[in-house]
């Protein structure tokens, strides 16, 4: 029995079974549902569409986790190009950590790759609008697509020195 099998049977009273929880009722109970009937090898008693659904619900959190983190990553190579006397050290930073937050999204989940234009496309739209919120710029003197490259994103130089 694995610890973590111990801790969901640990806080079950004595000689009771986990219930079979539903779904739309008790989404934790649910899933530790699951889990012990995929342990258990009990297929049959699996909620096989909604666990179907779940675990490419899954998959969309690690695209939408890609695509957050280029959006930030955008938004401030958007600033450093159209508002340079603005150009700050933590802008920098922020560039640093969220090229940081990509490589380790792509590292876990190199089945993304396939879908990085995608996801920088998808980053874009937003960026523009957002840094368009956060400069006051109108969101027009960005151009309508990206114009930076998946290769420009996480290569691009920005010196701390040129601050």
């Amino acid at each position: 029995m694995t610890a973590h099998r111990k801790d969901i049977e640990a806080n079950l009273a004595p000689g009771d079974e986990p219930v079979r929880a539903d779904y739309e009722r008790d989404f934790y109970s649910w899933l530790m549902d699951q889990a012990r009937h995929l342990r258990d090898g009990n297929f049959k008693a699996l909620d096989r569409d909604n666990l179907a659904e779940e675990i490419e619900s899954l998959g969309r959190e690690q695209f939408n986790k890609l695509v957050s983190a280029l959006r930030v990553l955008i938004v401030h190579m958007l600033k450093w190009d159209h508002q340079a006397s603005s150009r700050s050290r933590s802008w920098v930073l922020s560039i640093e950590a969220q090229r940081l937050e990509i490589a380790d999204v792509l590292a876990d989940n190199p089945g993304l790759k396939p879908r990085i234009a995608e996801a920088v496309a998808r980053a874009y739209r937003r960026a523009r609008i957002d840094t368009g919120k956060e400069t006051g710029l109108d969101e027009a003197e960005f151009p309508e697509t990206c114009p930076y490259s998946f290769d420009d994103v996480t290569t691009r130089s920005f010196s701390r020195s040129r601050l």
